[in-house]
């Protein structure tokens, strides 16, 4: 086969749809350093950094704090395959696309799956939840999105957690969205298990999945009846890797070491910034966004009162068809170097998803969308 290839060179764009974010060429340097082995004692030194800021942007005192070394899915199996097991009774809270993958997750273990559903575009319902946990009181885990991608809606964390707790029950939840752009507080909201991911408004490269568990968590990982199913994501393997009160860490897979590099350097911009300024900020881009749009008559999807800052879904503009807003999207991204999402599932085609996420959350990028968005329309 006679192939012509060369280095791969991607065009510049501007980042705002529902990930990944705009990667600052602060963290893009990072990744550039010299390659040292997963086990060097310098890189050592930086996986204790990384816990640290990890713990600084979870709002955590979690010992179990660290970087799963695959995407934000990753996280998730990495959540749901050590807290439970075949035969528990899992309640899932469902008002999006990626509630429905948390569903997945519990019938693939084998555990009985307790659905709580939600309009998409809708917080989860507490009474709904308190509803099931009263009909299903084996119940032992509750799992919910605290940022809906797939709808730009923000849940009420804090009180699903607490009714979780008051029943029983361990609580998963996704803040893949919501780290670093939206008040997550970890320790004081009482999560057991959380897991999130570095392409959104951490602004690094994707391919890792913070994650974060509680003490009762570690407890019910420890009375485990059965092996975890995935070897790969066994917290009791990689513990060994990551334990940093041990002496010597044992081997257990390969870490994405340059990675990890450029997740540090993020986190560091993170805590430079203050964690509090950084949701000031996204909201504040947010609301100058919201006056934007609503300039060109386009209405938002969610009620201001859960709606996300950093993800902004928006209805269509009356009139246009599934085929015209697929064409106005690539006209963005051709003529402007912007890309923004298209809707999922029951809102694909019906809604756009306008990301204002970590370094792309800027008063510049605002004004380059309106001003783009208007062109084109």
């Amino acid at each position: 086969m006679n192939m012509q290839v060369s280095s791969f060179i991607p065009p510049v764009r501007t980042l705002m749809g529902p990930g990944p974010s705009d990667v600052s060429d602060r963290v893009l340097q990072a990744l550039a350093r010299p390659t040292v082995g997963h086990l060097d004692p310098t890189f050592i030194g930086l996986m204790d950094e990384i816990k640290q800021l990890l713990q600084y942007s979870f709002q955590t005192q979690n010992a179990l704090t660290l970087p799963v070394s695959a995407p934000g899915s990753a996280g998730m199996e990495t959540a749901f395959v050590n807290l439970i097991e075949p035969g528990d009774t899992v309640v899932v809270c469902q008002n999006g696309v990626f509630g429905g993958r948390m569903a997945e997750n519990v019938k693939r273990i084998g555990a009985k799956l307790v659905l709580v559903e939600d309009d998409w575009g809708q917080p989860v319902s507490p009474q709904k939840l308190e509803d099931a946990l009263k009909a299903n009181p084996d119940a032992s885990v509750v799992a919910f999105v605290h940022a809906e991608t797939s709808t730009g809606a923000r849940s009420d964390a804090a009180t699903l957690c607490n009714l979780a707790a008051q029943y029983d029950c361990l609580s998963i939840v996704d803040a893949v969205t919501s780290l670093a752009g939206s008040e997550l507080r970890v320790d004081d909201w009482g999560i057991d298990a959380i897991y999130s991911g570095t392409q959104k408004c951490l602004s690094c490269v994707p391919g890792i999945s913070p994650v974060s568990f509680s003490d009762k968590a570690i407890t019910r990982i420890r009375a485990r009846k059965m092996p975890v199913q995935s070897w790969f994501l066994d917290l009791n393997l990689v513990l060994a890797y990551w334990d940093d009160t041990s002496a010597k860490r044992a081997y257990h897979h390969t870490a994405p070491v340059n990675s990890l590099y450029a997740l540090h350097e993020s986190l560091l911009v993170v805590k430079e910034e203050g964690l509090e300024n950084s949701w000031a900020r996204h909201k504040a881009n947010h609301l100058k966004l919201k006056d934007g749009l609503e300039s060109l008559g386009i209405e938002f999807l969610v009620d201001e009162d859960y709606r996300l800052p950093q993800l902004n879904a928006v209805k269509l503009p009356a009139g246009m068809t599934a085929d015209q807003e697929a064409t106005v999207r690539g006209r963005l991204l051709n003529e402007h170097g912007l890309e923004i999402g298209a809707g999922l599932g029951p809102f694909a085609g019906k809604i756009w998803r306008i990301g204002l996420m970590g370094h792309a959350s800027s008063e510049a990028n605002v004004e380059k969308c309106i001003s783009a968005l208007n062109d084109v329309l």
